[in-house]
């Protein structure tokens, strides 16, 4: 679940046609709620068309879990959802750091933590406008954060997927919208942009 860094070229092309769109999820280990939003939008995008144009990935704020797969429980509710035709069985969680920011176009928290944390490492205003809730992308979402369900049974796996897919439809209509018009997201575009939450 993870994809070649090696393309990394500017978005306008400079060494070569515009590379795809990136998106990024990110929360805590790496190993729950981001490699199973990373597995839903890989689905939505094939379904939609657009997984020759945009390249989802998921990363944890804290290397506690690096090198390790996705939880158990998180492959098993994707597994019985029919989401991710296994590639989250090849996941390997990973550590965002700062200069991540300059090849990836979204980076999407799961919660407000995330959210302030990596606003807090972005290297600038517009590298910090990247970063949105996942739930923002909710119109009749409840609250502003993806529970953690590392700490608690299947129940809470299962209700961490019925929200990230509750979200899924605002985002993958901002991503079509970046990916028709060549545009990245600006501060002050797309749900959350430019607030104070969290």
């Amino acid at each position: 679940m993870t994809y070649d860094e090696s393309d990394d070229e500017t978005r306008d092309g400079t060494y070569g046609d515009p590379r795809p769109y990136r998106v990024c999820f990110v929360c805590t280990g790496n190993i729950c709620r981001s490699p199973m939003a990373e597995a839903v939008l890989r689905d939505r995008l094939a379904e939609d068309g657009l997984a020759g144009l945009v390249v989802a990935d998921s990363a944890g704020t804290g290397g506690w879990h690096e090198g390790d797969g996705a939880d158990p429980r998180t492959v098993a509710v994707l597994t019985a959802a029919g989401c991710g035709a296994g590639r989250e069985r090849a996941h390997r969680a990973r550590q965002f750091t700062a200069d991540w920011f300059a090849r990836r176009d979204l980076v999407i928290a799961l919660d407000r933590g995330h959210l302030r944390e990596l606003r807090a490492m972005a290297p600038s205003e517009a590298d910090a406008a990247r970063v949105r809730l996942l739930r923002a992308y909710d119109p009749e979402a409840d609250g502003p954060d993806v529970p953690d369900p590392y700490y608690g049974g299947p129940d809470g796996f299962d209700a961490c997927l019925a929200l990230v897919e509750a979200a899924m439809p605002g985002l993958l209509a901002e991503v079509g919208d970046a990916v028709a018009t060549g545009a990245g997201p600006g501060a002050g575009t797309g749900p959350g942009a430019g607030t104070g939450a969290g």
